[in-house]
């Protein structure tokens, strides 16, 4: 049977993709550490949509022996996946100096390496079907340093160029990769990440707006999405001043007095 698997989809973005899966009445694999809010959309979802299969798993994408089992786990089903959507992810505002290592770790394990070995994974996969779709959830953070918000900066230009580059080599395959860059829009991220300062002075979209645009885009076959005028406006300028300033600009809007 065919499947979409959609990382981080108990809240915010991924939640968004998942409604619009089932809508297209596609069978879903749902991934998310929060146990209990998987289990709160599955019968939402079911109730809208009994004729298609939902597959839970709760794990923590930072632990790689957690992701190791779990590709072991549907392995043993009659699973294909044929679309892929890595929109789990988490930030932190923090000094350098003063934060928490253990914590950027995981988040360069989760934003990073999790998306990485999924890609990877089922690439394969989707190679020898001539087909498929690949989302990886980026950021206009990808674009450019971060100062105070170094970690997530990193980790999302990471995802850039990873989804770039791989993008060009599995086109030859029928695979279409899309690198979703969005601007601020609503969820947990700013609790989680303490990154109230920044936010307060924009105005973000909807998490809803953000996945019907990448799903659209994706259906199209775009290789990169940035959503919103203005974030448009903010990558295109960085091209013509120095890193040194971008950085500095970057800085200011991230911590007051930087």
């Amino acid at each position: 049977m065919k499947y979409t698997l959609i990382t981080g989809s108990a809240s915010g973005l991924g939640k968004e993709f998942a409604y619009l899966y089932a809508k297209d009445k596609e069978n879903l694999i749902l991934v998310d550490q929060n146990a209990l809010a998987l289990d709160d959309l599955k019968k939402e979802l079911n109730q809208k949509y009994p004729d298609i299969d939902i597959k839970l798993y709760a794990i923590d994408l930072s632990n790689m022996n957690n992701i190791k089992d779990f590709l072991f786990a549907i392995s043993k089903e009659d699973i294909v996946v044929t679309r892929l959507i890595n929109s789990a992810g988490f930030g932190d505002r923090e000094d350098f100096i003063n934060m928490d290592i253990e914590k950027q770790i995981k988040m360069s394990g989760v934003n990073c390496n999790a998306l990485l070995y999924l890609c990877h994974y089922f690439s394969k996969e989707m190679a020898k079907h001539k087909s498929g779709h690949i989302i990886n959830v980026s950021s206009i953070a990808g674009f450019m340093s971060g100062p105070y918000m170094c970690t997530y900066h990193a980790t999302k230009g990471y995802v850039l160029l990873l989804s770039e580059s791989i993008g060009y080599e599995l086109k030859k395959y029928g695979v279409k990769v899309l690198t979703l860059c969005p601007g601020p829009f609503k969820s947990n991220f700013v609790k989680l990440a303490h990154n109230e300062y920044t936010f307060k002075k924009l105005k973000p979209l909807e998490a809803k707006d953000v996945a019907k645009k990448a799903y659209k885009a994706s259906r199209r076959g775009k290789k990169l999405l940035i959503t919103g005028v203005k974030n448009k406006l903010t990558v295109f300028i960085t091209r013509f001043f120095p890193r040194s300033l971008i950085t500095k600009v970057s800085a200011k809007s991230m911590k007051e007095g930087a």
